[in-house]
């Protein structure tokens, strides 16, 4: 992870359109901001907003019709599948609404697994993933599986898996979607933390108290950048207005 406040997202001009039954569908349709290391930002809005297609852009999982998106310093247009995997695996941890655990693997085994992909020795991302867990709090759950942990603590396993390869940027799609009110505010108290040490994170959500919590939130609708600015602002639930986009 390299040092707070360098540029790690660029994204310019983007568009994403797909054709669905004849009709063209602007996804995206000329989103432009920056993003730099160590930020905690909301990517909010409602459904059909376009941010869930900007989540697969800027998690690699799909590329854009135009425009530039920069991931530190690559520029992801006109990767090839092998290649965007592979940027994947070393500068994105994802962390998703579902989990996503493997229900037979201890936490310890889940949190290995995107290691094992990397060739890292056994021994070696053993102690990797120890350290992620104890990162979130769970040392004394190392040989639980999922059925044996709360929802809480899944995903805690889950953001320990997004941790353990150092990624450049955590990406986090609904992370308290499946969450007790209670045990979402244990979840962003955590990203909060994590956010201190000097994580980057990307939280997509439509929720705007969730968002409110972030201390920068971008907004979409109908696919353009609508406000960009304070968290709390954006989300509508601040003081001061929106800073336009």
């Amino acid at each position: 992870m390299s040092a707070v406040g360098e540029p790690l997202i660029v994204v310019e001009s983007l568009h994403r359109h797909y054709t669905v039954g004849g009709e063209v569908v602007r996804a995206l349709d000329g989103v432009s901001f920056g993003i730099t290391r160590g930020e905690w930002v909301a990517i909010v809005g409602q459904s059909g907003s376009g941010k869930s297609t900007l989540m697969n852009v800027l998690g690699c999982l799909d590329t854009p019709t135009s425009g530039t998106y920069r991931l530190n310093g690559a520029d992801v247009q006109g990767l090839t599948d092998d290649q965007l995997a592979s940027l994947r695996n070393k500068e994105i941890g994802f962390v998703f609404q579902t989990f996503q655990l493997l229900p037979r693997a201890t936490a310890l085994g889940n949190v290995m697994l995107p290691l094992v992909y990397r060739g890292v020795p056994k021994r070696q991302r053993r102690a990797m993933a120890e350290e992620a867990l104890a990162a979130v709090g769970l040392t004394n759950r190392l040989n639980h599986r999922p059925n044996e942990l709360s929802g809480g603590q899944r995903q805690r396993v889950a953001i320990a898996r997004a941790l353990v390869g150092q990624p450049s940027m955590l990406l986090a799609d609904e992370p308290t979607g499946n969450l007790d009110s209670a045990t979402g505010e244990e979840i962003i108290r955590l990203f909060s933390e994590l956010h201190h040490r000097g994580h980057t994170i990307l939280l997509v959500t439509h929720e705007p108290k969730l968002a409110a919590r972030c201390p920068r939130a971008i907004r979409l609708m109908d696919g353009h950048v609508v406000a960009d600015g304070a968290g709390a602002a954006v989300a509508g639930l601040g003081t001061s207005a929106p800073v336009p986009a």
